[in-house]
Formats: C-alpha cells, structure tokens, sequence
C-alpha cells in the first residue's frame, strides 16, 4: 500500500470515528444520566442510584402519559395502515384519470403545509366538531397528517406483485376482499410493517397536535408531558428529563428491533414475476 493512500484510509477512519462518537456521546449519555444524583451536560460515571425513577413515579402524570402514547400510536397506526393499504391497492389496481398526478400532490401538500401551518385551522375545525380534548380528535388528525406518504409507499409494493397471483386466487372464487386479505396483503408484510413502526415514531414523538388538542393534563401524551420537566424560567430538570427519556425511548427501540428482525426495513417493493 503506498503512503498516499495509507494517509487517505487513516483519514477516513478518523473521520468516521469522529462522526460515531458525534452521535454515540449523547445515546451515551442518556443512558448514565438517569442512574446519576445530579446528572450534569456532560458524560461522567453514574452513581447507580435508582432515585430519580423513584422521583418520577411521584409525578401522577409521568408513567401514565407513557400509557396514553401507547393507546394514541396504536389506534394512529392501525388506521393508518388499514385505510394506507386499501387505498393504495386501489390506485395500484384501478387506472383512474390523472392518478399519479393525484397522489404526487397529495404527497407535496402533506410534505409543504406542516402541521405549524395548518393548527389555526385544524383547532378551529376540532372545536366545531366538539372533538377537542378527546383521543378520536387527536387520532383522526395524526392520521390524516400520515396517509399521503403511506399510501405512496404502499402503493410502489403493491406495483411490484405480479397480477397473476390476483387473478390465480378468482380462478378459485376468491372475492375481492379475500384476494386483499390472503394473497395482497401477505406479499406486501415487509411495506405495512414499515409504515406501522413508522407510523408509531411519528405519533409517540408528535408534540404539537396534543399539545394543541388536549386540555386536560392527565390524557397528555409522553412527548407533552416531558415539558413540564422545565420550570417556567425554561431551566430543566435533567435528572428527570434524562430519566423519563429513557423510558421514552426504550418501547420504539424494542419495536424497531423486533420489527426490523422479522421483516426489515424497505420502501419499495421488492417481488417478481
């Protein structure tokens, strides 16, 4: 190996060791802090104390706005991936005039107009609808913010099965409901696995929509409730925060891990004819 090029591969290792410890010192960090009396910015060696799990479950509101999550990212998903994966085996099925057209704007609307924009309007249509502090608000709105990119990436799976299982399964008098349940929707497990954990993170990290929707403290959500770990003067409480982050974040790891072991992670359909 010449020398040129042993200084190029140091470099990159270098770089890249840089790069990880860039990201790893703040995983590193949430990880020791919970366990340390009085946890600082900086990484240093926990005292192994449980006491500041002890001071979070004082909070009546802390472990049950983990239970609230849950039930928001769960309903969210399933409706999601339910109404996703009906309308994309429709546009991938059906040539409607103008259908990618369609879907193109419906992904650039939902993508431009974010949430920020749209929470004058989505608060004034929830108070009309007397859906204001109630989990079916907040959970129609989140999914309505999710259903474009999911049908778009449901719908490129659904492009790439063969029509001929389809058309095997009405040989054999299968409606076309039991085409979608035993034929459509086992080929495409890999897509709605990706869009159930992707909808999940979306939902159990949302802060604006419950924060906006919610009145009463005790349905808050996870991700509203870590606020009130700062006081009013906007100094945080990081024994706390660290702790409560920690338990945040340890059910979506769980799930990325499980999901990605037994189906993986792609956005694009991968069968052949």
């Amino acid at each position: 190996m010449s020398p040129s090029r042993m200084v190029r591969r140091i470099g990159f290792y270098v770089f890249v060791a840089v790069v990880t410890a860039f990201f790893a010192l703040p995983m590193l960090w949430l990880v020791t802090a919970p366990f340390t009396r009085n946890p600082s910015l900086s990484v240093s060696w926990p005292d192994f104390t449980l006491g500041n799990f002890k001071h979070l479950s004082d909070d009546p509101n802390a472990l049950p706005s983990l239970y609230n999550s849950a039930i928001l990212s769960l309903w969210t998903m399933l409706i999601t991936v339910a109404a996703a994966a009906l309308a994309a085996y429709a546009l991938s099925r059906v040539r409607i005039p103008g259908r990618d057209g369609i879907l193109y704007l419906l992904l650039l609307l939902s993508s431009v107009i974010t949430g920020t924009a749209a929470m004058v309007p989505i608060f004034q249509l929830m108070l009309k609808l007397h859906l204001l502090d109630k989990d079916i608000g907040v959970i129609l709105v989140m999914t309505g913010g999710l259903l474009p990119a999911a049908i778009f990436i449901l719908k490129d799976f659904m492009d790439t099965m063969p029509k001929s299982y389809e058309e095997s399964a009405r040989v054999f008098g299968a409606n076309s409901f039991q085409v979608l349940g035993h034929v459509v929707l086992p080929n495409v497990r890999p897509g709605l696995a990706t869009i159930a954990v992707w909808a999940v993170v979306n939902v159990w990290g949302n802060f604006l929509m419950p924060f906006l929707l919610y009145r009463t403290p005790e349905k808050q959500p996870a991700a509203v409730t870590l606020n009130n770990f700062y006081t009013e003067g906007g100094q945080p409480n990081l024994a706390l925060i660290s702790t409560f982050s920690l338990l945040y974040s340890i059910p979506v790891v769980i799930m990325f891990l499980f999901v990605n072991r037994r189906y993986g992670f792609r956005f694009h359909g991968g069968i052949k004819a």
